[in-house]
């Protein structure tokens, strides 16, 4: 697993806001830590304002906790800014600069629109996938806090939202188990008491039937979907398909 660095993870999940990635991928995190991974999470931004939170001190209280439940290692915001988050070289680097602190094996990332909701998850998009590429890049320390350049050997996309049935294209999807974990993914969500109070309790159904859906398909009590950037190989084709 992590035996080069204290600071070393294995895994970054990276969304635009706090709450981002527990909706999304937070029983998936769960488990990795179960299975002995050192995993961190980065917020682009402070997701503030939000019309039911006091302010940017009591949201990353929030996501404290959350991360707490989950057992996350490392959680960072950015500090770049909610409501106009946009793809820039400098909030690409500065992205970069952390994959290259933490030396990531994978890098999981928002997948494409989200209509109706935040144009933040786009552009938090293409940040990632281009902090991916600069993170490995030579002769530019310069740029990097004289960093040194790190390859992530896999990014991997987790779709947000529930408005559509219809999911980016990659070059292949898979759902992990989050039986054992749920709940737990469950509770860090609802330590965004701010964001999702007792009339938004429909999230949570939202989210429910989604992993429930997805973990059907797979022949597991609960799920969540990722679709990789890259072709995704097998070297055994029956421990794959027959779990």
């Amino acid at each position: 697993m992590n035996s080069e660095s204290p600071d070393q993870l294995d895994v970054i999940a990276v969304g635009a806001h706090p709450d981002d990635v527990e909706i999304a991928c937070g029983g998936t995190l769960a488990k990795l830590v179960q299975q002995g991974y050192r995993v961190g999470i980065i917020d682009l931004t402070d997701g503030e304002p939000t019309p039911l939170s006091p302010g940017p001190e009591s949201r990353l209280q929030e996501a404290k906790q959350a991360a707490e439940i989950l057992g996350i290692h490392v959680r960072e915001t950015l500090e770049l800014t909610n409501r106009r988050l946009f793809d820039s070289f400098e909030n690409r680097v500065a992205l970069a600069n952390l994959f290259r602190k933490y030396r990531p094996k994978v890098v999981l990332g928002l997948a494409g629109k989200t209509p109706m909701a935040s144009p933040d998850h786009w552009q938090a998009m293409q940040i990632t996938d281009a902090a991916v590429f600069y993170s490995r890049l030579t002769k530019w320390n310069d740029q990097f806090d004289n960093t040194e350049p790190h390859t992530i050997q896999k990014q991997v996309w987790y779709p947000l939202g529930f408005g559509s049935l219809n999911y980016p294209e990659g070059s292949g999807q898979f759902v992990v188990d989050i039986s054992d974990t749920f709940e737990q993914k469950i509770e860090s969500i609802r330590a965004y008491q701010s964001q999702f109070p007792p009339e938004k309790k429909r999230v949570y159904r939202l989210v429910e039937s989604q992993n429930r859906l997805l973990g059907t398909s797979a022949g597991f009590e609960a799920g969540e979907l990722f679709i990789c950037s890259t072709t995704l190989g097998v070297r055994d084709l029956v421990q794959t398909v027959c779990p």
